[in-house]
């Protein structure tokens, strides 16, 4: 007796109705499950190794993520013995020098960037300025409101300032100093909202 092969593509359909009838869904080989994840936005699990490993002093650095501010660790060096005014003006500096510092590879893949231009400097009080007022060399107002955020938000929360989390700031002109403040409407929205400020008097 001469036993007939049933052509492959004749057998899959019956197989199929088997599988249905035991209740076991059938599927399409192979399979495809998606992209693999990827790191999650604005989140790091923990710093680079080279931050760790630079001396200096610790601060934080505000970055831009989304639409919000976030804080990221850094270090500064700052000469030992600098009076107190100096030592302000070089730490603040080292916090601008940080903000223009493109983010790390991390960083960059987790989303984030900076508005803070290269170029910025910073320097102490003029005479009949408050003592504790940072100059800077662009005039606050003619930074974009994502940069200011930074600049207020990161000096604010470091030796630049009395750490009640606001900072005085001027511009290379005449113009009077003005204490701004980092509020939580500006973490969170630094497009929209740019840091209050208000007028101080010399010191």
């Amino acid at each position: 007796m001469t036993v007939r092969r049933l052509p492959a593509l004749a057998v899959l359909p019956v197989l199929a109705g088997l599988l249905a009838g035991c209740g076991i869904r059938s599927t399409q080989v192979p399979t495809d499950y998606g992209p693999a994840p990827s790191r999650v936005r604005c989140s790091l699990a923990e710093p680079d190794a080279s931050e760790r490993a630079e001396p200096g002093l610790a601060v934080r650095v505000f970055l831009l993520c989304g639409s919000s501010l976030v804080g990221v660790d850094r270090t500064v060096r700052v000469p030992d013995g600098a009076a107190d005014s100096a030592r302000r003006a070089l730490v603040a500096q080292g916090l601008l020098d940080q903000l223009v510092a493109s983010p790390s590879a991390v960083e960059k893949e987790a989303g984030y960037t900076t508005d803070v231009r290269v170029g910025i400097t910073v320097k102490g009080p003029r005479p009949g300025d408050p003592e504790d007022t940072l100059r800077l060399g662009t005039s606050p107002g003619d930074l974009t409101s994502y940069a200011l955020a930074q600049v207020v938000c990161t000096f604010s929360d470091s030796a630049a300032a009395d750490g009640d989390g606001s900072v005085i700031l001027a511009g290379p002109d005449d113009r009077a100093p003005r204490r701004y403040t980092c509020t939580d409407e500006v973490r969170a929205r630094p497009g929209s909202n740019e840091p209050p400020s208000r007028a101080v008097t010399g010191g």
